[in-house]
């Protein structure tokens, strides 16, 4: 049974321009550092798995578990060695998008810089596109 990662907001960019590459997301060097960091107490588990579920005033909500194996219909990308799969729910929400770790004072979190998104919730918790 996957078990939950820590907590990820997402971001609607406007005016950026989005970049052709193979990936359907892209990590930030400190995504790849604290993903590492993450697996590196979970030696059974290959990587994290991004998925989306309904969920808060705005529709949709991404989630963040470990996972043991890729599967079936997952996308994978890979990145600095580190492995991030990708559910087919949430694979066409994420195109474009860059996967970030923020860390201040008062909270540390995964935040998805997402271009196709159309609008947030007040907490950045839930989107819609």
């Amino acid at each position: 049974m996957a078990s939950s990662v820590v907590r990820a907001t997402v971001r609607a960019v406007s005016k950026r321009k989005i970049q052709a590459t193979r990936a359907a997301l892209t990590l930030t060097p400190s995504a790849v550092h604290k993903i590492k960091e993450l697996l590196k107490d979970k030696p059974d588990h290959v990587g994290v798995k991004v998925g989306v579920r309904t969920r808060g005033c705005n529709g949709l909500s991404y989630t963040l578990d470990y996972t043991k194996s890729k599967g079936n219909s997952d996308e994978e990308v890979i990145q600095d060695g580190v492995r991030v799969f990708i559910e087919k729910k949430a694979q066409l929400t994420l195109l474009g998008t860059e996967m970030d770790y923020v860390e201040d004072k008062l909270s540390s979190e995964f935040v998805f810089n997402n271009p196709n998104i159309k609008g947030t919730c007040g907490c950045g918790e839930s989107f819609n596109i």
